[in-house]
């Protein structure tokens, strides 16, 4: 384990992540040398995460080793697609048991690669390590190399056990695997000028597919998407890339930062999701690809294609426009896709009433505010009933989400769409804009809305369960109001840590009893973003707020 707390510790002092920009170098070895704590899985282990990363590799047989819920709880569990081979949707475990817990389950790790390459016989075995197997000592990097000095075979292990932190981090080390084991280990045929990685991407739904031909008109090759439909011949060789666009920082800015650092490939973080965004991303791809040597004449053909494939884009969308006109959305997501889809739904004529941040990076709100304006309603953290309340209000007519929100839209009779990993549509680049202004479209003015909205008739207004759980909030709002010591209770009592529940009064107590400044400080003190660390964005925004406080007091 000792070699994977040096990765981790390697992760964490990223210099690439916007957390860690602004820290000077002992500020990020004092965050990071912390001991991970119970809970630090809240909301998706390591484990997880590296198997959404790197699973999408389509040609590699992806062995879990561990207990068989682990690769039952991990298998399928996201749309990504495949323009070739199937393998990667083959479920491979060691289905480890309590006699291996006893005795070992390494014996039982290498007979299980042995049988994937005689029966399957796969360009590279792809095997991660779990929790159980992890705590009971197996080496699972001896057993990989073991194996692959004896079938002359890329067996790659991944070492990244659950309990070691939360889905982010397993991101991560799925990419520190690829940098340490794959990327760099094989030659292409051949180079061109026009060579391209795309970074970050996870091909849902096809989405990969709709950019791609536009790339093939300009003749630009996508030498690895990394890691959406894949090949792992592509990944091992696109140390010879001349360029890389990275989809999401968050999951992989380590392998784009390194890459640059030991193979000189420039990379821009950049979005497909929407008309002036996928124009901005072409132009800046074709820019760094004339840097690095493709003749000048490519942005021209650039220019000309954005052109086309905007005006195409726009008369497509021009008759909704008319439709959309005074409806409303309310997105709820995270990440990248909190300002992506932003962008996406203004091209569109819709208006945002909120937009959710609770997984969202500094940068992320940032951009948001440039589209929406500074006082963007960017939501921390909403509860299902401030959900539902909002759209029963009719401040929004329709909700973007995740399909765990979907069924408060529903109780609420108001059209939802799916943009979460788990949808079935694609939504990127200009025919991807399009398809989501339809799929809008469609949900908004489905028909069943005004079916479902009509009261049943043995109901009497006022009396269906509807109404009971809208006029209860609306009394616990007015009483709120009426009393403003109960209000700062309610206020205070606000979770900031769901990972630890630790509430909004508990921090901003520990940060005036004890002078805090940092984040990490308000954790040592309070353990708030001592696990998933999604709220730390959050307490930054607390301490700041704080201090702004005291200088205006300070000043009076």
């Amino acid at each position: 384990m000792s070699s994977l707390s040096a990765t981790i510790q390697d992760v964490f002092n990223e210099p690439g992540c916007g957390k860690n920009a602004n820290k000077s170098e002992a500020e990020r070895k004092k965050g990071c040398t912390k001991q991970l704590q119970p809970g630090g899985a809240a909301g998706g282990c390591a484990f997880d995460g590296a198997k959404i990363a790197l699973q999408p590799l389509t040609d590699v047989a992806h062995l879990v080793h561990g207990p068989i819920a682990c690769e039952g709880n991990s298998w399928d569990n996201r749309g990504a697609k495949s323009s070739g081979s199937n393998l990667w949707r083959t479920g491979f475990t060691t289905d480890i048991n309590e006699t291996d817990v006893v005795f070992g389950g390494e014996k039982r790790l290498f007979k299980s690669i042995r049988e994937i390459i005689e029966k399957y016989d796969p360009p590279a075995i792809f095997v991660y390590q779990t929790c159980v197997p992890a705590m009971i000592g197996d080496d699972i990097d001896a057993v990989c190399k073991a194996a692959r000095e004896k079938f002359n075979k890329p067996v790659i292990p991944i070492n990244s056990p659950g309990f070691v932190g939360p889905k982010n981090l397993g991101n991560k080390l799925a990419g520190e695997a690829l940098l340490q084991h794959v990327i760099g280990t094989e030659e292409p045929e051949y180079t061109t000028p026009y060579d391209l990685n795309i970074i970050g991407e996870y091909n849902l739904s096809g989405e990969l597919w709709q950019v791609k031909p536009l790339l093939d008109e300009l003749g630009i090759r996508i030498m690895a998407c990394i890691s959406g439909d894949g090949k792992y011949k592509e990944v091992a060789s696109s140390h010879r890339a001349k360029a890389a666009m990275m989809v999401c920082s968050k999951a992989m800015i380590n392998v784009a930062r390194k890459m640059e650092e030991r193979y000189g490939i420039p990379f821009f973080e950049g979005s497909f999701y929407g008309i002036e965004d996928s124009s901005d991303s072409l132009r800046e791809i074709a820019r760094m690809l004339i840097e690095r040597g493709a003749p000048a004449e490519l942005m021209d053909r650039t220019e000309a294609l954005i052109a086309r494939e905007e005006a195409k884009a726009w008369t497509a969308i021009a008759k909704y426009k008319p439709r959309f006109e005074g409806k409303k959305v309310l997105l709820i997501t995270g990440g990248v896709k909190s300002w992506s889809v932003v962008a996406a739904l203004q091209e569109a004529g819709l208006e945002l009433v909120g937009t959710s941040v609770k997984k969202s990076t500094k940068e992320d709100k940032e951009r948001i505010k440039e589209l929406m304006g500074q006082d963007a309603h960017m939501i921390e953290d909403m509860t299902p009933r401030e959900m539902y309340k909002m759209l029963k209000d009719a401040r929004a007519d329709i909700m973007l989400s995740g399909g765990r929100s979907q069924f408060i839209a529903l109780k609420a009779s108001m059209p939802w769409l799916d943009i979460n990993q788990e949808r079935h549509h694609a939504y990127m680049g200009y025919v991807g804009m399009v398809k989501l202004v339809e799929e809008i479209d469609k949900a908004l003015y489905n028909p069943v809305w005004a079916q479902v909205r009509k009261p049943a008739p043995w109901e009497t207004a006022g009396e269906n369960w509807q109404s009971r759980a809208m006029a209860q909030a609306e009394a616990e709002a007015a009483a709120l109001a009426a009393d403003p010591v109960k209000a700062e209770e309610a206020r205070r009592a606000k979770k900031i840590c769901n990972c630890k529940s630790v509430e909004l009064g508990v921090i901003e107590d520990a940060i005036l009893a004890n002078n805090l400044s940092t984040v990490e400080g308000v954790r040592e003190k309070t353990n708030a973003s001592g696990g998933c660390g999604a709220c730390a964005v959050r307490i930054e925004e607390i301490l700041a707020q704080m201090v702004s406080a005291s200088h205006a007091m300070a000043a009076e």
